[in-house]
């Protein structure tokens, strides 16, 4: 593992990979700070899934992106995403039909995934509460550059992903 600087997050992935309980852990920091690369390079891309937002891009083509990310990790599409809960429910399959002891889920840049009227973080807090926050084998990871969306929507929500974050690494610039 080349990860130089990093000590106390890598501690901190250590932690959540082995606690033994479902983990919604979000990583946030300024643009080119390394978020990407530590989230990668700590778990050598041994992920049940992963996959980025696109910026800029519209909501179906994301989708699009999104259904190809699955068939990748060995999913079944069979037709194309129409919305963020059908999205969601091909990773709950994907994930249920997938081996091993903790299945570590990598969604980066998810500030470019919530576009007007997309759902997405509806489809998300469903997601989360109602099958992945009970299973003590999932691990997802969430990350994004967008500071003032992370806290605006996820760390301030109100709603269903109220104080659901189990774990948050802030991302600061790493002085050597």
């Amino acid at each position: 593992m080349a990860i130089i600087g990093r000590g106390e997050e890598v501690q901190k992935l250590e932690n959540y990979y082995e606690s033994g309980r479902p983990e919604l852990i979000i990583v946030y920091g300024r643009r080119r700070v390394g978020k990407t690369y530590l989230i990668k390079e700590y778990f050598s891309s041994n992920f049940a899934f992963y996959f980025t937002g696109s910026v800029g891009t519209s909501n179906k083509a994301n989708l699009a992106n999104y259904d190809n990310a699955i068939k990748e990790f060995g999913g079944k599409v069979k037709t194309g995403s129409t919305n963020w809960f059908d999205a969601f429910g091909k990773l709950k399959d994907l994930l249920c039909n997938s081996t091993g002891k903790r299945k570590v889920v990598f969604i980066d840049e998810m500030p470019w995934l919530d576009t007007r009227k997309s759902g997405f973080l509806q489809a998300f807090d469903y997601f989360w509460n109602s099958w992945a926050s009970s299973n003590p084998d999932i691990l997802f990871i969430g990350c994004g550059s967008s500071t003032s969306w992370i806290t605006r929507n996820i760390f301030q929500n109100r709603g269903g992903l109220h104080n659901r974050v189990t774990g948050r690494i802030y991302l600061a610039s790493c002085a050597f």
